[in-house]
């Protein structure tokens, strides 16, 4: 999402070329992104990298999402059969490719039925234009309840969850993560380090940095978390970024965390995650320090 409005057209291409050196070939986008260049400005950034050629899109699992409002009138949001064509192509045409790997509700339309939902998606299918579905933001019930509708209609259903997770977001572990692990669905978190929170704020700010008085509002309210936080961080030797992706890629049922590079050092120095075990104290001092939940029920019934 900071393709367009924060990360500039050459370092996007050079952050996604990096990432397929490398191996990572995942490549999560919305219809909405684009910010101050017009919503739909980032998905055209990636299918301009497409077009580039040298089995860029082969090689790519490309994740987009709908839901979002692209203009003013009736049916050009959520999740109608008719916003679901009509954002589908749009993405297609942005994206300059004729299908998409995993097709993402980015929210819950509490105003359309499971079934007109499922048929339109159905079509997508069925044209190839879509192969996976998957959510985003979505409650353990309304996992449930996609998946019963779903399954009624002899139709594959949802393949992942995209929620908001980590050390300080822990709420998904109630009922989210039961949900997607007895439906057999992928978890990718998203906003990782909690906007920065988690990447060594405290350390930032004594160096000087600056940032806007919600970050600033935020690091007050939780100063005595983040210190320790950052304290275990330098035990370990290791930078609070890369821990809080390595504590992810622990977790059971993620997939993998979704991370928003804005430049090229954000990209590398998120691969340093995939290098790093945490080991059974450290997880158990990082519970101390964000106490987590147990799935529901059990967190606080019998």
């Amino acid at each position: 999402m900071n393709f367009g409005p924060e990360t500039d057209e050459a370092q996007s291409f050079a952050i996604m070329d990096r990432a397929h050196e490398v191996e990572v070939n995942f490549f999560d986008t919305a219809n909405v992104y684009g910010r101050s260049k017009g919503r739909g400005a980032t998905e055209e950034i990636v299918g301009r990298w497409f077009a580039q050629g040298g089995g860029r899109r082969d090689r790519t699992v490309l994740a987009t999402k709908l839901y979002g409002e692209t203009g003013d009138w009736p049916n050009e949001g959520r999740l109608s059969a008719l916003n679901i064509r009509k954002a589908c192509d749009a993405s297609l045409r942005r994206l300059q490719t004729d299908y998409i790997d995993l097709y993402q509700m980015h929210h819950i339309d509490r105003r359309t039925p499971w079934e007109e939902i499922w048929e339109a998606m159905a079509v997508l299918r069925s044209q190839g234009k879509v192969i996976y579905v998957g959510s985003s933001n979505f409650a353990g019930w309304h996992i449930a309840k996609a998946q019963g509708v779903a399954r009624e209609r002899n139709f594959m259903g949802l393949v992942s969850e995209q929620s908001l997770y980590n050390l300080l977001a822990r709420d998904i572990e109630l009922e989210v993560l039961p949900a997607a692990a007895d439906y057999g669905l992928g978890v990718i978190p998203w906003s990782p380090l909690q906007g920065g929170l988690l990447g060594g704020v405290v350390k930032k700010q004594r160096e000087g940095s600056r940032r806007n008085q919600r970050w600033a509002d935020a690091t007050d309210a939780l100063r005595a978390q983040l210190e320790a936080y950052e304290d275990l961080c330098d035990s370990l030797g290791e930078e609070p970024s890369t821990v809080a992706l390595a504590w992810l890629l622990s977790r059971p049922g993620v997939t993998a965390p979704i991370v928003g590079p804005r430049t090229m050092e954000h990209f590398d120095g998120a691969l340093r995650s995939l290098e790093v075990t945490l080991d059974e104290e450290t997880l158990k001092a990082l519970d101390a320090i964000f106490p987590g939940h147990r799935p529901a029920p059990e967190d606080y019934a019998w």
